[in-house]
């Protein structure tokens, strides 16, 4: 037992300092009880096993699903469009926005998606960004705590109960508290942000450089955009556009080529976009060109091309797997004096070149014969690969702004609806008892259809929406739960609390847990004050006798709602600098808040779950 209380000790020092990465603590703190003969080194990997780590693994990428197809930005901003220029209409339906979303993925994700958002709202509203900021920040803990997938510490105390030998709680027995949770931090941060952050002015821009769309609409792209169709029987058919000599012929350039497989499937329905070098036209693909539409037409009509409507004409540009940036030529670069068709950046780079700004001059015609000067900026088009070489040359050009964080952005939005539905699925899976399927099953069988449907641009991409660093902190960690119990420890701490505070009865019990949780999450991760706290508070509510229930459900509230710190969760940390606060800006509105949680939940927790 002593060995393992120093053990704890130690990595709590190591978490709170901060100076080690947490998964890496985590991972020694398993290994020391290993070599102090706590644990078998089968029980020191049992963690990775508990079907909680893969559910974690499998929600990241639900929610990289979510986030990749645009679904959580298309509804939050249709939420806030209902605001107008109401500033209490615009504060609660952040609050509401923010609270739904982040019922169904990270908090940290939801709280990074809606930040540009709400500025852009308040900004248009001529409203202070800042007043809604932290209060945006929170309400995404908030939201954790409406579903059972919402927040970590929900799946641990859910797991822990489930050991112990009581009922499991369902998907939706955490939304009676997550919706006491928003209401109260709600009524609460409407006076409390009004009076310690109007004062604020938050930074002038949330992201630097241009976005695809502003960077279409400065070039003019859109405003000549026509799209043919190649038609059964096209002459065009199984030739490139290189070999069609389309701008010698007709005056025009094609952008892009635009293919959809699988027909009208929605579900398994792929887009795929390719630069106009050297693929092969087929039957269905669509050419997105620009220049005169008397070329076009000729175009059109000579090859047997079809001209879509003039509705689908003036659909917007996609950037799924082409994109666009600018790059400035430099005084030294050997292309300064060529043409853009001598430059060759097609051939060289696999990029087409759409436009150059001179000075506040844009030449948008006869392209190629262009004669670049030093310092013209070129719009270039191409692959997100190939946007990516240019970075390898700096001796010719500067890449302006942020072209691959732009790429990071781009939203596969033509599937929104089958992320939805997958989403929607997975939920009635975990819901309803009489779908006989696993919550873990559940999840792993949505993330693999995330993939599948084309949801996530491949595996690889799937992986990279996974945070390692909390799956291998949750998978480390769970086993000092285990050595906790194996020695007594546990029992130890909670007979503690149970003969301190027991005698006052299980609600005064109940608040020492709340508290003593509280506490903790101020200085490590709530996902390990959970794992480290569940277990006590099921001793405790072992020994006074009483339902282990609402002691789970005070850990896993009070680990999730701590607000008077900007370093106790990724969200308040995020905000910070967008909206200019101090920590004492944190103390000033989140520490009123984290009292009254905390006073609020005592009261009620055990009205919705009875000891």
């Amino acid at each position: 037992m002593i060995a393992t209380l120093i053990i704890l000790a130690l990595s709590a020092a190591l978490f709170v300092s901060g100076r080690v990465r947490s998964d890496l603590v985590a991972v020694c703190s398993a290994l020391a009880l290993v070599l102090c003969g706590v644990l078998t080194p089968e029980e020191a990997l049992s963690g990775f096993s508990n079907p909680v780590v893969a559910m974690m693994a499998g929600l990241f990428i639900v929610g990289g699903g979510i986030f990749s197809t645009g679904l959580a930005k298309m509804a939050g901003s249709r939420i806030l469009g209902l605001a107008g220029t109401s500033e209490t209409r615009l504060f609660v339906l952040v609050m509401a926005a923010t609270a739904a979303v982040g019922a169904f993925v990270s908090n940290t994700g939801t709280v990074a998606l809606m930040l540009p958002i709400v500025v852009s709202m308040a900004r248009g509203a001529g409203l202070s960004p800042s007043r809604f900021l932290m209060p945006l920040a929170f309400a995404g803990s908030m939201g954790g705590m409406l579903t059972l997938i919402g927040t970590p510490p929900n799946l641990i105390v859910r797991d822990a109960l489930v050991d112990a030998g009581y009922e499991p709680l369902s998907f939706f027995s955490f939304t009676p508290v997550g919706i006491l949770c928003i209401v109260t931090g709600t009524a609460a941060l409407l006076p409390l942000s009004r009076w310690f952050l109007r004062g604020k002015s938050a930074l002038a821009a949330v992201r630097g450089g241009k976005s695809l769309e502003q960077l279409a609409e400065e070039y003019r792209l859109t405003e000549s955009l026509m799209r043919l169709r190649v038609s059964a029987g096209a002459k065009v058919t199984g030739r490139t556009v290189k070999e069609l000599d389309v701008y010698g012929r007709y005056g025009v350039t094609v952008i892009e080529v635009r293919r959809t497989t699988s027909g009208n499937n929605r579900l398994l329905r792929r887009v795929t976009q390719f630069s106009v070098a050297d693929v092969k036209l087929a039957e269905g693909d669509v050419l997105y060109l620009t220049g005169p539409a008397e070329g076009t037409r000729l175009m059109a009509a000579e090859n047997r091309l079809e001209v879509l409507s003039g509705k689908e004409r003036r659909k917007r540009l996609s950037f799924y797997d082409v994109g666009m940036a600018e790059v400035l030529l430099l005084p030294t670069s050997k292309f300064t004096g060529r043409t853009v068709a001598e430059t060759d950046l097609r051939k060289r780079l696999g990029l087409n070149v759409l436009g150059v700004r001179r000075h506040s001059t844009y030449l948008l015609t006869d392209i190629k014969n262009i004669r670049l000067h030093a310092s013209d900026v070129m719009l270039v088009q191409g692959p997100w690969s190939n946007i990516s070489r240019l970075t390898e040359t700096d001796d010719e050009w500067v890449v302006l702004g942020s072209p691959l964080k732009e790429a990071a952005r781009v939203t596969l939005d033509y599937k929104a609806p089958v992320a939805a539905l997958i989403m929607l699925l997975m939920v009635a899976a975990m819901a309803f008892d009489f779908i006989p399927v696993a919550p873990v099953t559940a999840v792993m069988l949505a993330a693999v259809a995330m993939i599948v449907s084309g949801c996530l641009r491949g595996v690889e991409a799937a992986y990279k929406t996974i945070n390692w660093e909390s799956i291998i902190l949750f998978g480390a960690m769970l086993p000092m739960s285990v050595a906790l119990e194996k020695t007594g420890a546990s029992t130890l701490i909670s007979g503690t609390l149970v003969d301190t505070f027991g005698g006052g009865g299980p609600y005064l019990l109940l608040a020492a847990v709340y508290l003593t949780t509280s506490v903790l999450t101020f200085f490590i991760s709530n996902t390990v004050t959970a794992v480290l706290m569940a277990p006590i508070a099921l001793s405790a509510a072992s020994e006074s006798g009483v339902n282990a229930v609402p002691m789970l459900m005070a850990v896993t509230v009070a680990a999730s709602m701590c607000f008077a710190s900007p370093f106790s969760t990724p969200p308040n940390a995020l905000v910070m600098s967008a909206g200019s606060y101090t920590p004492l800006d944190y103390v000033k509105v989140g520490l009123p808040l984290q009292l009254l949680m905390a006073v609020v939940m005592i009261v009620a927790l055990p009205l919705i779950f009875p000891f």
